[in-house]
């Protein structure tokens, strides 16, 4: 993470000194040590270094706001210059968690609103002063009773607002008891009272623990607690600067750029933006910023506040009572309460991993915002690619110099400090060089529009990360897209507008396949075969200045490919690109021609004595192997003509069954002696009929089986 060696003193994880929150209150604020270095990361979080002289008797003071505090307690390291810097620990204020904060004040668990009942409750048994309109009290607060459980106050009228009628001497006035949440306080003289939440002006707690407890309670449970700032008090002794280092979470940087192209030099003067924030609600004042392109792994964990672990509430042997029981509360009470009190423990899970796959098939495109995409799956359905055993020739050699690994981190330093205020925000310059951009006119097929892009590659020694750029050409804006992470020797074709001045339209097409070689891999026969494509394309630039027309090809990159004025390779996609040079205002019919080496297989269950035969007159096939496949389609043929057989003698035997079932009918109905000798006749007859069509089909399905092995025997005989 450091660019230059230092001493490392002590790198602080785990001893770390901590004091309590009430001790360092009562602590006098040190000054904080001054922010020399900051630099962002892609993941989300920033590295802020802060140096410093500290002396004997001084303290260095870390700012860290409490959101934060959990980072910097887990990454803070102390460097030295010199070799001889004493580090004793570091103290702070405790930070306590929202359930804590709540339990140490006597709130009730959980995450709900904090009511002004609930907030009186938690003060039950403590020292109060309660005031009126009328009066103040001193005293405990005993108890605070809700509407449903409090005592009837004064008789009020049924109306409300409305004053109690005469209804003649003596008689009642209609009225209902007055019901609201009442406190019951034991005064300092001893007195019980009772107070009508409506009648309090407010109540103070008199025990400073007590209202310690309530402001913290309410420091964490607000957003405001949280942004709070925390001093990380270093104690350390040196005789020179000290520089503390730590992570905390920061605003992702972001770049943009902009390319102003020059036809005559295919290049282009890329300029690099970085946005960066501020966020904190210091000011940043000569602070070097450095900016990395990269994604270091980086986690929350929750680390400053205390933690506790659950220990087992062990029952007496005997069920002893800890208190008399003519008090209102026993131990055999207090334990049927806590039956049902459960406690879980909150893990890290991890998400499920899964894969997927398909039929294989690429296949290449223009994004929305002006990127070249593609896009690519494998599956156990694929029936067609590139030949593994033939070889054509490789389209990609034009690209062998793409692709230069350049490590995973590339880290960006701003020349001079800067000045950036309190939740401000700048963009700085971080780039501004020649490299090479090649302007063009890019079809992803004869059915797209031309669009207006740039083949750019980074000749840079610089990683240039993602972001959108901005296109300038001929004095004014041209386009914009989208530029992916580029490392250094890689390159991009980036489509940034559409130009109306160039079309192409495919003319005719002429595709011829030429089977070279067939083997049997498994249970499936693989053709070797050549694809010879002819196609002609009419290129017309209707515009008065020259374009370089790029053409996607749907070929495979075993391949060789001719008729184009120069041939380029997109190693993003995987696909060839055929390369046109077009005049001004000029029509012309190029033709191309292509060879490409492919395989096709064909499942053995599924082959066919026709296309075996249509295989085997290949001319380039050796004579060995066209008799192979000569002997296969003649076992074929001979299996076809016996399974041709099956359904005609099963159709035969359904019809002998269904006879045979209603002569059994008419049997069973029949009491004349002479139908009855009749219809077993028959039926005898049928039976035997029946008998010897099961044996002659069973016979037409193991010859069939038979000739179908024998073919594929002879397949075996394949060879290379």
């Amino acid at each position: 993470m450091l660019s230059t060696p230092r001493y490392f003193s002590a790198i602080l994880v785990t001893a770390l000194l901590a004091t309590s929150g009430h001790a360092l209150a009562q602590t006098a604020p040190k000054p904080p040590l001054p922010l020399k270095t900051v630099r962002l990361y892609e993941s989300g979080v920033g590295y802020f270094e802060r140096s410093g002289r500290v002396g004997r008797d001084a303290g260095l003071a870390l700012p860290v706001p409490v959101s934060h505090l959990d980072d910097a307690l887990k990454t803070l390291v102390v460097l030295g210059t010199d070799g001889k810097t004493s580090v004793a620990g570091i103290e702070f204020a405790s930070s306590i968690s929202v359930e804590n904060g709540r339990a140490l004040a006597g709130l009730p668990d959980g995450s709900g609103p904090v009511t002004h009942a609930s907030l009186l409750r938690s003060l039950k048994g403590g020292g109060i002063e309660l005031r009126t309109a009328r009066e103040t009290v001193k005293g405990k607060l005993v108890d605070v009773l809700d509407p449903e459980n409090g005592e009837p106050g004064p008789c009020v009228p049924i109306a409300e607002g409305e004053a109690p009628k005469k209804q003649g001497e003596g008689a009642p006035v209609p009225c209902v008891p007055r019901k609201e949440t009442t406190l019951l306080v034991l005064t300092t003289e001893a007195e019980i009272r009772k107070f009508f939440l409506s009648d309090v002006v407010g109540v103070k707690p008199t025990d400073p623990a007590l209202a310690a407890r309530l402001g913290a309670s309410a420091s964490v449970s607000s957003t405001q607690g949280t942004l709070a700032r925390r001093d990380l008090r270093v104690l350390a002794e040196s005789t020179s600067d000290v520089t503390l280092g730590y992570v905390a979470e920061a605003p992702v940087w972001r770049s943009t750029y902009r390319m102003v192209l020059s036809d005559k030099e295919q290049r282009g003067i890329l300029q690099g933006w970085a946005l960066v924030h501020n966020d904190t609600d210091e000011e940043w004042k000569k602070v070097k910023v450095e900016l990395v392109n990269g994604r270091p792994d980086s986690f929350l964990y929750p680390l400053a506040a205390p933690r506790y672990t659950r220990r087992e509430l062990v029952a007496p042997a005997e069920a002893l009572s800890t208190v008399p029981q003519l008090v209102l509360q026993t131990a055999d009470a207090m334990w049927s309460e806590m039956i049902g009190d459960t406690f879980g423990a909150g893990g890290l899970g991890l998400s499920g991993l899964g894969e997927g796959g398909g039929g294989r098939g690429e296949g290449i495109g223009l994004g929305r915002v002006g990127t070249i995409g593609h896009g690519s799956g494998t599956g156990t359905g694929s029936d067609q690619g590139s030949s593994t055993v033939l070889s054509v020739g490789d389209l990609a050699k034009v690209a062998e110099a793409e692709g230069m690994e350049a490590g995973a981190l590339f880290r960006y330093s701003m020349p001079l400090p800067i000045d950036l205020r309190a939740h401000g925000s700048a963009l700085l310059p971080f780039l501004q060089q020649s490299i090479s951009a090649r302007r063009l006119v890019w079809f992803g097929s004869v059915y797209d529009v031309g669009r207006s892009a740039a083949r750019i590659k980074n000749d840079t020694k610089q990683t240039l990360p993602a972001g959108p750029i901005s296109f300038f050409a001929d004095g004014g804006f041209a386009g914009e897209a989208q530029i992916d992470r580029l490392k250094p020797s890689e390159s991009r074709f980036i489509a940034f507008g559409t130009d109306i001045d160039v079309e192409l339209a495919q003319n005719d097409l002429l595709v011829t396949e030429e089977v070279q070689l067939v083997e049997l891999q498994g249970d499936q026969l693989v053709e070797h075969f050549i694809r010879h494509t002819r196609v002609d394309y009419t290129v017309e630039n209707r515009s008065g200045g020259a374009r370089t027309v790029f053409l996607n090809l749907d070929l495979v990159r075993n391949a060789t490919v001719t008729g184009a004025d120069e041939l380029d390779f997109d190693v993003v996609s995987n696909k060839p690109l055929a390369v046109f040079a077009s005049e001004p205002r000029s029509k012309k019919v190029r033709r191309v021609e292509a060879d490409e080496g492919l395989s096709r297989r064909t499942l053995v269950s599924s082959l066919h004595p026709r296309g075996l035969r249509s295989i085997a007159a290949a001319p380039k096939l050796s004579a060995a192997q066209r008799a192979s496949l000569e002997e296969a389609a003649k076992h074929l043929t001979d299996a076809e003509a016996r399974e041709s057989l099956l359904p005609k003698r099963r159709a035969d035997l359904d019809e002998l069954v269904q006879d045979l079932g209603r002569l059994r009918g008419y049997l069973a109905a029949t009491r004349a002696k002479n139908d009855a000798e009749k219809f077993t006749a028959q039926i005898l007859e049928k039976e035997a009929r029946v008998k010897e069509l099961r044996t002659r089909i069973a016979s037409l399905g193991t010859e069939a089986e038979g000739y179908r092995g024998r073919a594929r025997t002879a397949l075996a005989k394949l060879h290379r």
